[in-house]
């Protein structure tokens, strides 16, 4: 199929497309209404990666892989379940999606709803209860040296308190307690100077990974922090030492006093070294903690996302229209059917002569078989004329006496045809035959009001003559009728005996032509009379004859050497000019209203003669 004949198609099934297009747009717009409303709310956070020092390419993909971690944090039954605790009814996964904006740190988080307040609800409870997660998830790593440093804070606010009680009552506490506190502080001092030590000593520093580096960081920090807290603490086990007992009862109030402040000098500063340590560790834990804020908060929605009636209408439509191109498509290509000239002459090898268009009756007494004498100014009239003149120059050097009208099969206008060609051959002045040599289904006599008891099958028999059946119609002139008759038992018989061929000699001696109106090319007759003719006309009815159906006959008539001059397609719809390929039916004069005025049947067969300027003298026999 051509793009010709996609677009012939497309104008011929338009009202069907049309209708699947609107079936399917009014469809999916009430489809679309009957749905539950979806309300959409939104809110962006950013991730903050802890201050760095330098930055690099490494750098910026740890920083990508943070952020879409933290993105499908959003998304874990954990956090769900949390959020849903907080708010006091259920987030449901699935619900709420998050996605990294490009090129940026922002993450936005949507959620769908049928409550448009408890989308915006949900989309703000996940992002702080992600903050707050967030919080407590890296405060682990550093719990367990902030609690040590607390702990020595805490030792040594008591040791400062106890030795201002002993400088204040010059208490005679011994030193022996005194040394045993202090060594234990030096024993745990140690303990942690060794476990740090042995941590460190298990990281390879060039094969180590981001959060080992991060971590021996950490650990040497905590050593270096140590260090200087355990000299102080020997210091005070040395002075302890040196000085445990007064020398020999020389040791006056004021050297014991002086070595109570000493002690108490270094007591506070271990109090102040640790609280810098302190200090120095929640600032590392701050800079290596990324940092999740919510941008903007998200607001409730005023209109729902879905359904959209107008979106889904298109769709629906388009859908619909797919649909019936679809089907559209299968019936064209499952079709084969003759539609156009084109695929007349590629089908059957044969001419197009007549375009001849559907016949409206417009009273009761009308006849489609004389059509064209009740509208002689009619478009399909034009068409019959233009027939004539083809059959005109079709046989310049030999003119047709007879011609033979047939189809394909039953119900294709046959007898139509050839009863209005009769009419114009008669209004263009020549004595026309008009013969039913139809002996099975005879219509010729009712297409004229007239009666069919005597007729062609009488005369083949030689009970009656020519003069004895023909009849001849009043209103139109120079047009004679002969029925078929009785109808005998064997038809093909009568019309392929020599007696019927001198009958038609007869015939040709008193008429210029002969239209003879057959069966279809179903029986046989119509072959045997096609070979006693001058030439046969095949009608056909576009869009209803099938091609292997039209082309089986012509191949039989080809086999006996008939005269074929050509198609006629007949009934073609009014103002749908695609089932002949643009050829138009109607007259060259269709603009022009005066030509399509309908007149009395004596007006018809005048303007017939003035058209025609014939001759009004009837032919005598020879």
């Amino acid at each position: 199929m051509d793009i010709k004949q996609i677009f012939v198609a497309a104008k011929r099934w338009l009202w069907f497309l049309l209708l699947g297009t609107i079936l399917g747009a009014v469809g999916g717009y009430f489809f679309s209404n009957r749905q539950t409303p979806i309300y959409q709310a939104s809110t962006r956070f950013v991730v903050l990666r802890a201050a760095q020092t330098t930055y690099d390419y490494y750098s910026y993909l740890d920083s990508q892989q943070l952020i879409s971690t933290y993105a499908q944090l959003l998304s874990t039954e954990s956090l769900l379940a949390q959020a849903s605790q907080e708010l006091g009814f259920p987030v449901r996964k699935g619900q709420a999606t998050a996605a990294q904006i490009d090129d940026t740190q922002f993450v936005q988080l949507t959620v769908k709803d049928t409550d448009p307040e408890r989308a915006a609800l949900i989309a703000n409870g996940l992002v702080k209860v992600l903050i707050d997660q967030n919080e407590q998830l890296q405060s682990v790593r550093y719990i367990s040296a902030e609690q040590n440093l607390q702990n020595r804070i805490d030792e040594a606010q008591q040791q400062i308190a106890i030795l201002q009680n002993q400088i204040n009552e010059i208490s005679s506490a011994t030193v022996e307690n005194q040394l045993l506190s202090v060594q234990t502080q030096i024993d745990d001092l140690q303990n942690q100077v060794t476990a740090l030590n042995v941590e460190i000593t298990k990281i390879d520093p060039e094969n180590a990974t981001d959060e080992e580096i991060s971590m021996l960081a950490d650990y040497q920090a905590q050593l270096d922090q140590l260090t200087p807290v355990l000299s102080l603490y020997q210091q005070i086990y040395t002075n302890l030492v040196v000085l445990k007992t007064p020398a020999q009862g020389n040791t006056s109030t004021t050297t014991q006093l002086d070595q109570l402040r000493t002690t108490l000098e270094l007591y506070q500063q271990i109090y102040i070294s640790s609280i810098g340590s302190l200090e120095t560790l929640r600032l590392t834990r701050a800079q290596n903690t990324p940092n999740v804020v919510q941008g903007e908060s998200a607001v409730t929605p005023s209109s729902p996302i879905s359904p959209k009636p107008m979106q889904s209408a298109l769709l629906a439509g388009g859908i619909g229209l797919l649909v019936t191109a679809g089907i559209a498509f299968l019936v064209e290509f499952l079709d084969d059917t003759i539609k156009t000239p084109d695929e007349v002459k590629e089908i059957l090898q044969l001419p197009v002569i007549g375009l001849i268009g559907e016949l409206r009756k417009k009273t009761k007494e009308e006849k489609i078989g004389n059509y064209v004498a009740y509208h002689p100014r009619s478009p399909v009239s034009e068409a019959f004329r233009a027939l004539r003149t083809n059959l005109e120059y079709s046989s310049i050097d030999k003119p047709l006496r007879s011609i033979l009208v047939t189809s394909a099969g039953e119900s294709e206008g046959k007898t139509t045809v050839a009863t209005n060609l009769a009419i114009v051959l008669a209004q263009s002045g020549k004595k026309v035959l008009l013969l039913d040599s139809d002996m099975r289904r005879p219509n010729v006599h009712a297409q004229f009001n007239i009666h069919n008891r005597v007729g062609l099958s009488d005369l083949v028999r030689g009970k009656l003559t020519i003069d004895n059946v023909v009849r001849v119609l009043p209103e139109i002139k120079n047009l004679y009728i002969i029925t078929s008759g009785g109808l005998p038992p064997n038809p093909a018989e009568l019309l392929g005996s020599e007696r019927m061929r001198t009958i038609l000699e007869e015939m040709k001696s008193i008429y210029d032509i002969i239209v003879l109106d057959s069966p279809p090319m179903l029986v046989s007759d119509a072959q045997i009379m096609s070979t006693r003719t001058d030439g046969v006309i095949y009608v056909i009815v576009p869009g209803n004859t099938h091609s292997v159906a039209a082309k089986r006959p012509l191949e039989e008539l080809m086999r006996i050497n008939a005269n074929l001059l050509g198609v006629v397609m007949n009934r073609i719809p009014r103002n749908r000019d695609y089932y002949y390929g643009g050829y138009n039916y109607y007259s060259p004069y269709s603009n022009h209203q005066g030509y399509h005025q309908s007149s009395t049947i004596e007006e018809g067969f005048d303007v017939g003669l003035v058209d025609e300027k014939a001759s009004a003298a009837q032919v005598k026999r020879k």
